[in-house]
């Protein structure tokens, strides 16, 4: 079975909205998800969760501590996904894509509200997402 590893960066404004991104590929439906991706060889999670928060929304962070460490193997793949998730904070930038792979199509800010509603990436992300705005515990 092959492995996938990745970092989320999980990141809160001052109105408790979460930082999301629409992706997919070109010929795919396109869904919501925290901005995240595969790490790369020789990089840790805290800067592969750095990178991938800059490369897909133009925002500079920082991490103020690690949330969650997933684990599941989709079998439909062969495929078992580990990723790391971190609270940031931003310290720079300003939104922009700049997205190596050409994944995102747009980034937003969205409350529980919103969240509740959406398509995500990865559903079973939606109670975590969720229960994370509800402790207001990232800022």
């Amino acid at each position: 079975m092959e492995k996938w590893q990745g970092a989320a960066g999980i990141c809160l404004n001052e109105h408790n909205q979460l930082l999301m991104v629409l992706q997919g590929s070109l010929n795919e439906e396109k869904t919501w998800s925290v901005p995240s991706g595969m790490k790369e060889d020789g990089e840790d999670f805290v800067s592969c969760c750095i990178r991938e928060v800059e490369e897909e929304t133009g925002y500079v962070v920082e991490v103020i501590e690690k949330l969650l460490v997933k684990e599941e193997e989709q079998k439909e793949l062969s495929l078992q996904v580990k990723v790391h998730y971190f609270a940031v904070k931003i310290t720079g930038g300003s939104p922009a894509i700049q997205d190596p792979d050409q994944l995102i199509y747009e980034i937003s800010w969205k409350s529980a509200e919103e969240v509740e509603n959406l398509n995500l990436t990865y559903p079973n992300d939606k109670e975590f997402l969720l229960r994370i705005m509800a402790s207001h515990s990232v800022r």
